[in-house]
């Protein structure tokens, strides 16, 4: 979960705003299956109809080292390692940039 403020931080400067899917003072839901839960961060930004948005997971990969995924991808959408916030705030930002503007090459 600390990879996923690192990145709710990072991500501000850029004009996103962010849920932390895994506090329980910002999504009061109660986990049934906490063996298959998975922490989540729902990043968007909002528009005048509607918002643009992803949701982003950190996940073990291999060499026990830690990876930010696009989570409805899973392993396939792999962003960047969990030591480069910085990098992982980028192919965000490019992400969403290309949902908000698909003819656009980022």
């Amino acid at each position: 979960m600390r990879y996923l403020d690192l990145l709710a931080v990072a991500l501000q400067p850029k004009g996103y705003r962010s849920i932390r899917l895994y506090r329980p003072e910002e999504f009061p839901a109660p986990v049934a299956l906490p063996a298959l839960w998975e922490p989540l961060l729902w990043v968007y930004v909002p528009g005048p109809d509607e918002h643009v948005w992803t949701v982003v997971s950190a996940r073990a990969i291999s060499g026990g080292m830690w990876a930010y995924h696009e989570a409805a991808r899973g392993r396939y959408g792999y962003l960047s390692p969990c030591g480069d916030v910085k990098a992982a705030a980028d192919r965000t930002d490019r992400l969403l940039k290309h949902k908000m503007y698909p003819g656009n090459a980022w």
